[in-house]
């Protein structure tokens, strides 16, 4: 078992985050030790690092909380579940794009001044 420091260091996570999430009900059923101390096994800890995954990956806690509803229900939840990370694989795929455009113009623009105004090339991003 593990204490939270040890859990939030395990999965690189903020003590205070990792209370929020145990507060707002997206790590479940959490036990706790004789001083009502929150305790983690390994199989929280994973799950944390999935919650920890969901979230950089741009999945809003409120979306979080109906994933979790869904996990919890069961294997026949699976097809929603999976429905669920394809759209959010979908926007990340269209971010992505947006970002390779935004990266490209970026340069071109940077490009452009640095030719333009080849005294300031020092203040210029490239």
């Amino acid at each position: 078992m593990y204490t939270m420091k040890q859990t939030c260091k395990k999965v690189g996570m903020t003590y205070e985050a990792l209370k929020f999430y145990c507060n707002e009900g997206l790590v479940p059923n959490v036990r706790r030790d004789l001083n009502n101390r929150r305790v983690f096994d390994e199989n929280d800890v994973l799950w944390i690092t999935s919650l920890t995954c969901l979230k950089n990956l741009g999945m809003s806690i409120k979306d979080m909380k109906a994933y979790i509803d869904l996990c919890m229900q069961g294997q026949s939840t699976i097809p929603e579940r999976k429905t669920i990370l394809n759209e959010l694989k979908e926007s990340l795929q269209k971010k992505w794009t947006t970002c390779g455009k935004a990266s490209t113009t970026l340069i071109i623009s940077s490009s452009f001044m640095m030719m333009c105004f080849p005294e300031k090339q020092n203040t210029i991003v490239t």
